[in-house]
């Protein structure tokens, strides 16, 4: 790949995505494997006036160690370095970068109940830290191929054409194949705020989803909360851009009000492990009954993780004749696979979408609806037959969805 192109990609995360301002704090989340890209990012956060860019790095491969060898007891323990670290975490807010690297099979053959009680164990202790921070710095995931991720969507090819193959794939879907990513993503903004403006005009207060796959379902939606799509503020005014690639218009529904039954579209890669051909079924908000062909304890161990971990955080609505489903690429990941349709996250969702969210106490956030939990996992449920039909405050039907796509 063009060393021009990827140079300008790594701008469009630093200068668009995570909007590094003088001063910052940066933490740099990914593998070692993608060590060079990385290393450009952290050159281009300290040209933008960063005082310290710190890299945490992840292997899945080690963590697979540590789950085989490691007991469950040892591995929920939290050692005072490791907590320490959270707290700076919550005190300094740093932006995080996650560079996305990793190999959808890296955690394949591992115990999904331990880990998910290894999980739901040390959320306990570091959740309050990551509630801390909550909306107080920037943040962007963003995706470099690996050759393990990149063999994976591209097992016919040799590995160095696989690179090269998953690297257009990776700069077409985040507009900047052309080196013009920064301009592309000013005209992307425009048009994602002009459709949930649209949206939020129409004061919806449910969603129905219905395909021929199977999908029947109803969302219930909290008045007042917003669709948003594309760029964010933190409480200090910054404006960033979350996800690169991003399709969606999302919002954060009622908890409790969900009925029925969603088909999953799409393989979900859940902590290295892959999770397809799964349906979940809703009453009364809460996922209460999961089937999948494949990774059902894995399924079933996100619904465990705490007691918000079964409800609907997120319900965002992405076109079936998206940029990234038009590749025709699975890319066996879910920031490009969630940006390919329309989808669901269980967990929890997103305080800021309530109207001065700020004014209000965690507690009073939740009481009006917004799901609280320590996970969010998007699933995606998008199809070309699918159909979304929007019901008002006065009980006006509204069509959002026609075959797969807008309606509007």
């Amino acid at each position: 790949m063009d060393e021009k192109i990827i140079d300008s990609y790594a701008d469009l995360i630093v200068k668009v995505g995570a909007n590094v301002q003088k001063g910052q704090y940066v933490v740099i989340r990914t593998s070692p494997c993608v060590e060079e890209f990385a290393s450009l990012v952290a050159k281009k956060c300290y040209e933008r006036g960063a005082k310290r860019v710190f890299v945490h790095w992840i292997s899945s491969y080690l963590n697979k160690v540590d789950y085989e060898e490691a007991t469950t007891e040892e591995l929920s323990s939290i050692p005072a370095f490791e907590e320490e670290c959270h707290k700076f975490m919550a005190d300094n807010c740093p932006i995080l970068i996650w560079l996305d690297a990793d190999d959808p099979d890296g955690l394949k053959g591992v115990d999904s109940k331990k880990v998910a009680a290894i999980r739901a164990a040390k959320n306990k202790v570091l959740g309050k830290y990551r509630d801390a921070r909550d909306n107080k710095s920037q943040w962007c995931i963003a995706g470099v191929p690996s050759k393990e991720w990149a063999t994976k969507v591209f097992p016919s090819l040799s590995e160095e054409d696989a690179i090269e193959a998953l690297w257009k794939a990776i700069l077409t879907t985040a507009r900047a194949l052309d080196g013009n990513g920064i301009k592309n993503w000013e005209d992307h903004e425009k048009d994602l705020k002009k459709r949930c403006s649209y949206l939020n005009s129409l004061n919806l207060r449910k969603l129905h989803y219905e395909s021929k796959t199977g999908t029947d379902f109803t969302v219930g939606l909290i008045p007042g909360v917003i669709f948003l799509g594309g760029g964010e503020k933190d409480l200090s005014n910054r404006f960033f851009q979350p996800n690169i690639p991003s399709e969606e218009s999302f919002t954060s529904p009622m908890k409790g009000e969900a009925e029925g039954i969603v088909v999953a579209s799409k393989p979900l890669a859940y902590n290295g492990q892959l999770i397809e051909d799964f349906t979940v079924r809703f009453h009364e908000g809460k996922a209460v009954e999961v089937t999948a062909k494949k990774g059902l304890e894995a399924l079933q161990g996100i619904l465990t993780l705490d007691e918000g971990s079964a409800y609907l955080g997120e319900c965002a609505l992405v076109p079936f004749d998206s940029p990234i489903n038009n590749t025709g690429i699975l890319f066996f990941n879910t920031l490009y696979d969630e940006n390919a349709a329309c989808h669901l996250a269980l967990g929890t969702g997103f305080p800021s979408l309530y109207p001065n969210f700020e004014k209000y106490t965690p507690e009073e956030i939740q009481k009006f609806g917004i799901n609280k939990s320590h996970s969010h996992v998007d699933f995606m449920i998008g199809d070309r037959y699918l159909n979304i039909t929007g019901t008002t405050v006065d009980g006006k039907e509204i069509p959002i969805f026609r075959n797969g796509n807008w309606a509007f």
